[in-house]
């Protein structure tokens, strides 16, 4: 049985050969996904909630090792991630994403009561912001966007 013909698209800021298919198309036209680690109910749900209404499409847990699962799988933009999470604790966490090819691009935000030792551990483990907690949902979004700008 013969395979029918992939179509492709040509515009100019394609890739280096000059042409997309039409689910590249479909995935450059989807949200930024933000993975969010909290293993507070409300607080995640808050964080949630602000980025679905700017407009981010948003992955929750509430644990480290379901993250890492969803981190390597799913390959989001940037992950929100509570410092003390369960099972694998957001330092850790970090270290381990950051030390996998397929993940230590994707940028991370720490969240914590600021503790100086968990936001120098933070620095060096890679994370790229350090929220102190309780933070604003103006300030959430600013640091945000700052790492994945999304267009309006």
């Amino acid at each position: 049985m013969p395979q029918s013909p992939t179509t492709t698209i040509t515009f100019s800021d394609a890739h280096a050969n000059g042409l997309w298919r039409v689910e590249d198309w479909a995935a450059a036209l989807e949200p930024p996904t933000v993975l969010v680690v909290e293993d507070d109910e409300e607080i995640r749900e808050l964080i949630a909630e602000e980025l679905r209404a700017a407009g981010y499409r948003v992955l929750v847990t509430d644990n480290g090792i379901t993250a890492m699962a969803l981190a390597a799988g799913e390959h989001p933009a940037l992950i929100v991630l509570d410092v003390t999470t369960r099972k694998l604790n957001g330092l850790g966490f970090v270290y381990e994403l950051h030390s996998s090819p397929e993940t230590a691009q994707i940028p991370v935000i720490i969240c914590g009561r600021g503790e100086p030792s968990d936001m120098e551990l933070g620095r060096v483990v890679g994370a790229e912001e350090y929220l102190v907690k309780p933070f604003t949902p103006a300030t959430l979004l600013e640091r945000v966007t700052h790492l994945i700008p999304i267009l309006h």
